[in-house]
């Protein structure tokens, strides 16, 4: 079972395979997903402290891309497969939006190409 170490916050045991922004949510952080988690807003991004996860997905690279954002992620993309140690760098709480997005599919979306 992967550990989610999420800086400030704690550590916690995930589900193998479970989408990234969904285990924070679980995990009791606001992190906010405004586009619902479909890779188009990039409010989900997070900092890895750790080891990055390698596998990324053709949607978070052309929407990374498309920002010019470099040394985050989008944890709408990510499955928890290994130990993750990460910086949240979106919440809720410093919006002034009535709530962090649409809820997440379970699943990664759009479909993954993987790259």
């Amino acid at each position: 079972m992967p550990q989610l170490k999420i800086e400030g916050v704690g550590c916690f045991d995930v589900d193998e395979g479970k989408k990234l922004v969904l285990a924070i949510e679980e995990s009791g952080v606001d992190v906010m997903h405004a586009c619902g988690g479909y890779a188009r807003c990039t409010t989900c991004r997070v900092e890895f402290l750790g080891e990055e996860p390698t596998a990324m997905t053709v949607a978070e690279r052309d929407k990374l891309a498309e920002q010019s954002l470099e040394g985050i992620r989008l944890s709408c993309q990510l499955k928890c497969d290994q130990d993750l140690h990460l910086r949240v760098l979106h919440r809720l709480q410093n919006t002034e939006r009535p709530n962090a997005g649409g809820v997440p599919s379970p699943e990664i979306t759009p479909t993954p190409e993987w790259i």
